[in-house]
């Protein structure tokens, strides 16, 4: 396997006003813009994806308008709504328990952002951002983590991105079993298994387009929602074995995650792992892993914006 090298960087945004946050986000807007999908574009489509933002949302609403003022960009507003937006399907493998949260995000590397962002939207929230000021995985201040893999399920509906829901949650959200009820109601646009954990309780659920919010009987999640899997799904995305693995495992071995079969190297197929990262929200803090012994820890007490590259994609 050929080693390939990936670039993240750490941010500090604070509440998006000093220039930071927009600075970085006007680098990556070419990028950012292909998100928006057609219907995002027309007045009609931006209303909509308004109008679901403030009714869905509405304590993050002086938030987006803030940014998408710093932003000044057609279309900025819609976007940062994360209701306009294209799908995207990746792999991605995560379990929790016992105050930790554990998690391989998969996808191609030349379409990941990369970056850890610490901000102050309306709480300290420390993150792995995507598309603007969505997150992968994140916690805050209040002792909550929560991350996303795609459902398996290649449907789409009028809903949101997962990536602003997650953001949501930690903004808004100080436990499990509240962020569980505030996240019911929500439309999401795509299958998405959603991991939550906090001091008490750890619970993965399932979302999508065409079901119910359902919970799963365990915390943790690869990319399927129903079993079994279709024989030719599950050889493509080993997402069944990945789930067992990590079921196994469980949440504090990290070394499990850094070998396969639940680290991938399907970097062509958009399945290769990025990176490992274990979030203890009630202690503040979270690491970054990757193979070969590169770690990166970043924390609420002491956040080190920077850049790391790294190899991933090699045997080690």
């Amino acid at each position: 396997m050929t080693e390939r090298r990936k670039t993240f960087q750490a941010i500090e945004v604070a509440d998006g006003t000093d220039g930071r946050w927009v600075s970085h986000n006007q680098a990556l807007w070419p990028a950012a813009d292909r998100w928006l999908a057609a219907e995002g574009r027309s007045v009609d489509g931006a209303r909509r994806a308004r109008e679901l933002f403030e009714a869905h949302m509405p304590e993050l609403v002086p938030v987006l308008d803030r940014l998408a003022g710093k932003l000044d960009r057609p279309g900025g507003d819609v976007f940062l709504t994360h209701a306009a937006m294209r799908p995207f399907f990746s792999g991605c493998t995560q379990t929790a328990g016992d105050g930790t949260l554990l998690r391989n995000y998969d996808f191609d590397p030349d379409d990941c952002e990369g970056t850890i962002v610490s901000s102050r939207f309306l709480r300290p929230v420390i993150g792995t951002q995507e598309a603007g000021w969505g997150l992968l995985d994140g916690m805050n201040d209040a002792g909550l983590a929560v991350s996303l893999t795609f459902g398996g399920r290649m449907v789409h509906g009028p809903g949101f991105s997962a990536l602003i829901v997650l953001r949501y949650l930690l903004e808004t959200c100080t436990t499990v079993a509240q962020a569980v009820e505030r996240l019911r109601p929500i439309p999401v646009g795509i299958p998405q298994n959603i991991t939550l954990v906090d001091s008490d309780q750890a619970m993965t659920v399932f979302v999508g387009p065409d079901i119910p919010m359902t919970v799963a009987r365990e915390a943790c999640a690869a990319n399927h929602q129903l079993a079994p899997v279709p024989e030719e799904q599950e050889r493509f995305s080993r997402t069944q074995e990945r789930l067992e693995t990590v079921r196994a495992t469980g949440a504090e071995d990290v070394a499990a995650m850094l070998r396969p079969p639940l680290y991938q190297y399907s970097y062509d197929e958009g399945l290769g792992t990025l990176y490992t990262a274990s979030y203890r929200p009630t202690e503040g803090r979270m690491t970054y892993y990757w193979p070969g012994g590169e770690r990166w820890e970043q924390s609420f007490d002491a956040f080190t914006p920077g850049v790391r590259t790294v190899a991933i994609g090699g045997r080690h």
